[in-house]
């Protein structure tokens, strides 16, 4: 019997290759030689039958140890100690058997010692399917819910009418109607799972007639029409948080649709939308705000009443502020979600401003100033009843 070679050698990985190397090379040698893709080859089926021995060795933590003590005698008293690997002591639908379980394959069975397919791809040998009859988690559910731009600064209470599915009380969340019940799935009996294709490539695919429970109904329930659920009008309490933007998903735990059979309930996503203002322009936790001042305001310099989502603050502007000046007032923005700093205000002013004005033209206007003293513009006007309205809401908001 000629000399077995060495298991790294085999593999052409060195000794010092991971579990990782080690998968990966025999995983292009099994590919290679495999004897669907070398019809009639015998020598492409020994080097196929090699490189399963020298994977099946050294990807086991123990045999490999007593390999690289021991060599090959050290594995069940030297050649056939593989079972009977390059000894004659295997056939080759035994090892197609296992190629199955690592590739997903010819065969389909048995042991050997391989850890499956799924080790190359980082899955579990065999997906768990969960029992149709026990507890089910209820699905999360997404709502869109429009609100005010107040709201979205200072926050509010909402009271949701929204209809969610709830375990069906005739058939208790089984879908099945009363005195009938599950039975085993004709098309994949009872597995889960369909495979397709032929030869090399096999494909396994959840079974589209159960949805891969392996079972389907002797009877759907007449109330729910075998879903185990139904729809129910319901009354859901929401604080709506200072802050909040466009696109802010808010969850409401254990409020989405009913578990069944004793599972919790899913939750419950509020996904909001921000109404624009007539005032404020939003970006992020920063708002800007075009303020109307007079132009001998703006030319004399002074005080300007400028709304916040804190309340009426005022600016003071230097005396010359041009049309479209920007005015930064520091935390002064939208409130932070997260309890940090607020945004900053900016304050762009809204006017035509008369420059390079003489001391006589200043004291002319100062002395118009005080003539118009109690007055105001039109601009200023639509500004206070805007900013009226404004607050008279913010006000209504706090009380409820």
């Amino acid at each position: 019997m000629a000399e077995k070679r060495d298991y790294y050698e085999v593999l052409g990985v060195a000794k010092t290759a991971t579990a990782d190397e080690i998968k990966s090379a025999y995983r292009k040698l099994a590919m290679k030689y495999h004897p669907d893709r070398n019809p009639g080859d015998k020598a492409a089926e020994e080097k196929f039958k090699e490189a399963a021995e020298a994977y099946d060795i050294l990807h086991d933590p123990e045999k490999r140890q007593r390999y690289d003590q021991f060599g090959h005698a050290g594995l069940n008293g030297g050649a056939g100690g593989f079972g009977g690997f390059g000894g004659g002591g295997m056939s080759m639908d035994d090892i197609f058997s296992m190629f199955g379980d690592i590739f997903g394959g010819r065969g389909g069975g048995g042991g050997g010692g391989f850890g499956g397919f799924e080790q190359f791809f980082g899955g579990s040998r065999q997906q768990r399917r969960p029992d149709p009859n026990g507890p089910q988690r209820g699905e999360d559910i997404t709502v869109r819910l429009d609100i005010d731009f107040d709201e979205a600064l200072f926050g509010s209470e909402r009271e949701l009418e929204i209809s969610l599915p709830v375990q069906c009380d005739e058939c208790g969340g089984t879908g099945a109607a009363p005195g009938s019940k599950r039975v085993v799935c004709p098309t994949c009996r009872g597995s889960g799972v369909v495979i397709g294709g032929s030869g090399f490539f096999q494909v396994r695919q959840q079974c589209p007639h159960c949805g891969g429970n392996g079972s389907i109904l002797e009877k759907p329930c007449r109330k729910c029409r075998g879903e185990g659920h139904v729809l129910r009008p319901q009354k859901i309490s929401l604080r709506i948080p200072a802050g909040v933007d466009y696109g802010s998903r808010l969850r409401v735990a254990g409020k989405g649709a009913g578990g069944l059979r004793g599972g919790e309930n899913g939750d419950l996503f509020v996904q909001i939308a921000v109404r624009e203002s007539d005032i404020f322009e939003r970006d992020g936790q920063n708002l800007a705000v075009e303020v109307p001042v007079s132009p001998i305001l703006a030319a004399l310099g002074g005080e300007v009443e400028v709304p916040t989502p804190l309340g009426v603050a005022m600016l003071k502007i230097p005396a010359g502020t041009p049309d479209g000046k920007l005015f930064r007032m520091r935390g002064k923005g939208v409130p932070s979600l997260r309890g940090g700093q607020a945004g900053d205000l900016t304050a762009r002013i809204h006017l035509e401003v008369p420059v390079n004005l003489d001391r006589r033209q200043k004291a002319a206007l100062a002395e118009f100033q005080q003539l118009v003293s109690g007055g105001t513009f039109p601009e200023s006007q639509e500004f206070a009843r805007k900013t009226k309205v404004f607050f008279a809401h913010k006000e209504k908001l706090q009380k409820r």
